[in-house]
């Protein structure tokens, strides 16, 4: 008999690796575990899982039956957030991007849910990896992102530029690539890349890789990279984002660049599918408002929906 909740936990068992884990998510004993996946066995006739002690591999079957499953589950959670699509002012809003825009989005999609007292803003904070395999599975309608994948069930949209700042501690006098490279750069997730583009459209003909940079520190967490820069550490790159929602930017300053660099957002949905008109709505509105901000009424970096 089909039962989707040993699909469900058989989803969560791959994604965690471990029963141990699984059971902790799902609220369960790990015996109970193990019998929805005996059962998912049974009825599929198939061995899903090669046990090797406290570790497991998937078989083939294993492996299909992990990404039906997962198209299960985001066909069910797509069809539940459609039948109210229609409403600009009601529904679950539910999102995923980096901390770096996410900062300064996720306030204000707060803010738009104090206005239309319908809306429900479910928002997670991720790397991009994390934000595709979320929509995939259906666990969000909509996320951003800072790169492109290819994969046949997705769609991607370029929706904003965020300008890139080159940031440093407040008493650094310094603005050539040399007195840069004394300081040490302060990296993050997307750090390297970022800094890169910024050096090398700045600093043509001199800067070679980020690599020939003393690394002064790394953290996973955008949101307090600028901690390190602001008790004199190193540089860092960060879009303006970040510099704009830090607690420490008055203890940091941003050296101005002769060109100006963009970190392109991109919408990543599934290949297919209609956002409901709420989406459109709050999305379109921030990114006015936020390219208000930045630039006023002068020219702003095109994207496709210009």
């Amino acid at each position: 008999m089909f039962n989707a909740q040993y699909f469900r936990t058989f989803i969560t068992l791959v994604e965690t690796g471990s029963f141990t884990h699984t059971a902790r998510k799902l609220e369960m004993t790990q015996p109970g575990v193990s019998q929805h996946i005996r059962k998912l066995e049974q009825y599929l006739g198939r061995t899903l899982l090669r046990r090797h002690g406290r570790r497991f591999t998937l078989t083939e079957a294993g492996r299909r039956s992990y990404d039906y499953a997962i198209r299960l589950f985001a066909e069910h959670e797509q069809f539940r957030h459609s039948l109210d699509d229609e409403s600009l002012d009601t529904g679950d809003c539910r999102m995923a991007s980096p901390a770096s825009i996410g900062l300064i989005f996720y306030p204000f999609a707060l803010g738009y849910q104090q206005i239309h007292a319908g809306l429900t803003i479910s928002y997670n904070f991720a790397f991009n990896d994390e934000i595709v395999q979320d929509v995939l599975a259906g666990r969000c309608d909509v996320g951003i992102v800072t790169s492109l994948s290819r994969h046949p069930d997705l769609s991607f949209e370029l929706w904003h530029h965020e300008p890139l700042c080159l940031v440093v501690p407040a008493d650094f006098r310094g603005n050539s690539l040399n007195e840069l490279m004394a300081l040490g750069f302060v990296n993050y997730a997307d750090g390297v890349h970022n800094a890169s583009q910024l050096l090398r459209e700045n600093y043509a003909g001199e800067f070679r890789s980020i690599s020939h940079f003393p690394q002064k520190g790394y953290t996973n967490d955008v949101g307090v990279v600028l901690d390190a820069v602001a008790r004199g550490l190193g540089f860092t790159v960060v879009p303006r984002s970040v510099l704009e929602t830090s607690p420490w930017q008055r203890q940091v300053r941003e050296l101005p660049l002769i060109t100006s660099v963009y970190e392109a957002l991109y919408l990543v949905t599934r290949q297919g599918s209609e956002l409901p008109r709420r989406y459109g709505q709050l999305l379109a509105d921030f990114r006015q408002e936020r390219r208000n901000a930045l630039y006023g009424y002068s020219e702003a970096p095109a994207t496709d929906s210009d």
